[in-house]
């Protein structure tokens, strides 16, 4: 059954009145047009604290944004399928260190842009890619939203894992056909490398993605709203999605009845952006995480492979390997674990936080954030892209933290 997230709040840990800032800086972001609808949920060692929901999930169609709005969470898919991954490494069915053609051998003789160049066919020979270099996107594969020659030829080629295009084989054929932005190792860009452990778990399984999220993560945790498609009974619940644009804050972009996420139209697993979820269910997720892999007596993963998964596997910080920031948030003093990026130094970060923050966020400026010295559990949920649009993540940290009495 779905967590009852909505009964008794406990806010014995927090200040009342400082909580309710949050309400106030949800309700401004509506007023002001910015956002049509949100949520955030904050728990403490397990236990609810903060629940508020305002706003629309259709501003069309007049209904009100609620605990049970179904939400595109993009990139958080990502520690999801990092997870599947990592059920697949403790049975012995694969390693970390393995380069990625022992699966999907169309990667066996990759490229890599050369130094400086100009035009995607300036390439030298490369080292495959490992499932390690995938899990941290040090692999040297891009998204078509990244600047450079390679974001742009993926554009053209309309490289995407997009709901309604070719089956995630077929993508992964298609990807391999380009050279990698960078050698393997070298630096860190954010890409579509989940989407190809994604590919991975279905070979190794021998199961399509769906179906081995479904039986070894979704169904065990409960989360019985997180699919990568909505069916009719669905449908009702699923929010607008919109995009801020010069001439719109909030540009209609897929809307709920007539959604490219319906059961009728997904053909594509994205392991990188695929999953819709609620807040009930996500922290389920969260709470099997921040537990060392159970909940609710239902174990995935070892204790140790969940504080290996939220170590930094980089050698030092993202910025140290990429761009100083990406979307809102800087990428000074933080590195990244698998499945979301970890928190080394708050003050280099430039907002509040614990040594060992994990979190991640998705397109449509959803968020989560995991604290281990707090033992905070936090998630937003909206649905406006891009996720740089506002910096609702720095802002919605330092409310919390700011809320804190002890």
């Amino acid at each position: 059954m779905p967590l009852a997230i909505s009964s008794a709040l406990a806010q014995t840990d927090f200040d009342p009145q400082r909580l309710q800032r949050i309400s106030a800086w949800q309700q401004r972001y509506i007023e002001q047009g910015k956002l049509a609808g949100s949520s955030v949920f904050i728990a403490r060692h397990g236990q609810p604290v903060y629940l508020n929901v305002v706003g629309q999930r259709s501003r069309a169609q007049n209904t009100p944004f609620s605990v049970d709005t179904i939400t595109r969470i993009y990139s958080m898919t990502k520690p999801i399928v990092t997870v599947g991954l990592m059920l697949l490494v403790e049975r012995g069915l694969l390693a970390l260190n393995a380069p990625i053609d022992e699966f999907l051998p169309e990667f066996a003789h990759c490229q890599a842009l050369i130094a400086g160049a100009t035009a995607a066919d300036q390439c030298e020979t490369a080292a495959t890619p490992t499932v390690h270099q995938l899990l941290t996107h040090t692999a040297g594969f891009s998204y078509g939203f990244n600047t450079g020659i390679l974001g742009q030829a993926y554009q053209q080629q309309q490289i995407n894992f997009n709901p309604n295009t070719a089956a995630l084989a077929q993508r992964t054929q298609d990807l391999a056909a380009l050279p990698l932005a960078f050698q393997p190792g070298s630096r860190w860009e954010y890409s579509v490398s989940i989407d190809v452990i994604g590919r991975i778990i279905e070979v190794v399984s021998g199961q399509s993605l769906e179906q081995f999220l479904h039986q070894e993560i979704l169904a065990p945790l409960g989360m019985v709203d997180t699919g990568f498609s909505v069916c009719d009974a669905q449908i009702e619940r699923l929010a607008d999605c919109y995009v801020k644009t010069d001439a719109d804050p909030l540009a209609l972009i897929d809307p709920a009845q007539n959604s490219a996420y319906h059961v009728s139209r997904v053909q594509c697993f994205s392991g990188g952006g695929g999953l819709l979820s609620t807040l009930t269910d996500y922290f389920r997720f969260l709470e099997m995480l921040r537990r060392g892999g159970e909940y609710e007596g239902v174990r995935l993963l070892a204790k140790r492979t969940v504080a290996f998964m939220r170590r930094n596997h980089l050698s030092g910080d993202m910025a140290d390997m990429g761009p100083s920031g990406f979307s809102e948030l800087s990428m000074r003093g933080v590195g990244f674990g698998l499945g979301g990026s970890v928190l080394r130094e708050p003050a280099l970060s430039g907002m509040p936080g614990s040594v060992g923050d994990y979190s991640w966020g998705g397109m449509a400026s959803t968020f989560f954030w995991l604290d281990p010295v707090e033992q905070l559990s936090v998630i937003f949920f909206t649905q406006l892209m891009p996720s740089s649009s506002y910096r609702c993540r720095a802002e919605l940290k330092a409310l919390v933290h700011a809320a804190l009495l002890d």
